[in-house]
């Protein structure tokens, strides 16, 4: 069984290689890039099975033993955002295959886009399944370089300019990442997380608190926490809108799990975990209040982005088995929400041929559908009972609530201020886009009713509303129905992020696995499992 470990990484690099061996042939590459998709879905759940039956699966590469070699390990956590991330692609890709079908290669070129799509995909899961820093900031190394090629395709000036501040951060992020690793390894020497979770308590405190910040600000600025957030609003929005989907869904958790496996493994003892919910209130608050002022929709969805990562970062600062059980729950409800969303924003988008409030109207009577795949994911993520949404912050509060301490009281109403501001920028947007009469639309183009909302000129918009394709419409149902779902199997699902958050809690079973204890790990090319 640990065989299939390293198989979430090998899948989607060798499929990548194999649809450029026919750059032109788009059915060919459809099949190709879907089958690698659902093939990491399904060992994904044969994997989750597998560590909730036994615990945490770790394989070797090359044979070598960890600490030396290159250890990849899947634990409960990690089997389910890989398993989340795998579906959450595979309904973005076949969103942006139907975009493809109906307009063109013009968004997204034939011979680059599922090759890269696919890079990005073993990148987000080599991260997840990373058992040394190396290896984790090669996990992010392939993030970056697939996602700079799709945040630029079409090769605009705006989506140039925005991919230019967004490799430049990203680099800075890397080089303080790498940086970071040299100096644990010249503390320690070694960068395995399970064997840095036995030295590194060992090391002067005062250095041990140095690289503690040095690996939060790292992590901070790819998971856009404030005050390292004020790349995302610019960059994502301007990309094609199943490039933003994913990039919203997927790459911010990259480095909200990155801070968690490191807080957890690396530094139990941590004094900084005051300072996470301080960066969280007002990560909260920052994010919410730019989403307020933002006259286009997908920059507003961008801070409320930006807003929610704060919720994640609450659940990580309260450092208990209960906060780390709801952050797992809230991550996976938050991949699959937030890419719904944006999803629902590129229908609207193709259907109005914009995204701003001020020209959007009439949605509801001629687009009815897109309007319910819009409403029902806005519900979840504004924290409407009985939505995931609702049951995640409810579940952080009560994680708060246990610790107990003025922080986390005013954090909760930190929380839930946020979340009835959320509810209404959301239920906002909805309204004009959809039951507000086109023709009030095209009187406000003129008036100053929004003048107090901040424009987006960097945001291309369409001056050609175009019909929205069968493929497009199913592929954001598959996203509804797979956000519903969260809700419908919320207990199994919650009492899964629960036994979760007791492995983050207490991570000797990790250690034990990777370094080879009772049940230690596999190498590859061993005999047995």
């Amino acid at each position: 069984m640990n065989l299939l470990v390293p198989t979430l990484v090998l899948i989607p690099l060798i499929s990548a290689g194999i649809t450029l061996l026919s750059p032109r042939n788009r059915l060919f590459q459809q099949t190709v890039t879907a089958g690698a998709l659902i093939s990491i879905a399904v060992i994904s759940v044969i994997l989750m099975i597998q560590v909730d039956i036994e615990g945490a699966l770790s394989i070797s590469v090359g044979g070598w033993a960890a600490p030396f070699g290159i250890a990849l390990v899947v634990d409960r956590i990690s089997a389910i955002l890989v398993g989340v991330s795998a579906l959450v692609l595979l309904g973005v890709y076949y969103f942006s295959a139907g975009q493809g079908l109906a307009d063109g290669d013009k968004e997204a070129p034939l011979s680059i886009y599922a090759p890269t799509y696919l890079v990005l995909g073993a990148g987000v899961n080599n991260a997840f399944i990373a058992g040394d820093l190396f290896n984790l900031y090669v996990g992010f190394e392939i993030l970056l370089v697939a996602s700079y090629v799709l945040i630029t395709l079409g090769g605009t000036a705006q989506r140039i300019n925005a991919g230019i501040i967004y490799i430049v951060v990203s680099l800075l992020s890397s080089i303080l990442f790498l940086t970071t690793i040299g100096l644990i390894y010249g503390a320690t020497g070694t960068v395995n997380m399970a064997d840095l979770s036995l030295k590194l308590g060992d090391i002067d405190a005062s250095l041990y608190t140095s690289l503690n910040i040095l690996l939060l600000v790292a992590f901070g600025i790819k998971a856009a926490v404030f005050p390292l957030a004020f790349w995302l609003p610019d960059s994502y929005p301007t990309a094609p809108a199943p490039v933003t989907a994913v990039f919203a869904g997927l790459l911010t958790k990259v480095g909200v799990y990155a801070i968690i496996r490191t807080q957890t493994l690396l530094f139990r003892e941590s004094e900084l975990n005051t300072l996470l919910a301080v960066l969280a209130a007002i990560t909260m608050v920052v994010g919410i209040l730019g989403a307020v002022a933002q006259l286009d929709i997908k920059r507003m969805l961008s801070f409320v982005l930006v807003s929610h990562i704060g919720y994640l970062i609450f659940g990580i600062a309260i450092d208990t088995e209960a906060g780390y059980s709801a952050t797992t729950f809230y991550i996976v409800h938050h991949i699959v929400v937030q890419t719904t969303l944006f999803i629902a924003v590129g229908l609207i988008e193709r259907r109005a041929a914009t995204t701003s409030l001020i020209q959007l109207g009439g949605l509801l009577k001629i687009a009815p559908l897109v309007a319910v795949i819009t409403f029902l994911p806005l519900l979840n993520l504004g924290g409407i009972p009985p939505f995931s949404g609702f049951i995640g912050k409810v579940a952080l509060f009560e994680a708060a609530t246990a610790k107990t301490g003025t922080l986390m009281y005013l954090l909760m109403g930190v929380g839930a201020f946020v979340s009835l501001v959320t509810l209404y920028v959301l239920a906002r947007a909805w309204a004009i886009a959809f039951w507000r009469p086109m023709a009030e639309a095209k009187v406000d183009y003129d008036a100053d009713r929004f003048a107090h909302l901040q424009s987006s000129p960097e945001i291309e918009t369409n001056n050609d509303p175009r019909n929205i394709p069968r493929i497009m419409t199913g592929a954001a149902v598959f996203m509804v129905i797979l956000s519903l779902s969260l809700t419908v199997f919320a207990g199994p699902l919650y009492a899964y992020a629960s036994r979760a958050g007791a492995n983050l809690a207490d991570p000797q079973q990790y250690i034990e696995k990777v370094l080879g204890g009772t049940d230690g790990g596999s190498k590859v090319g061993d005999n047995g499992e």
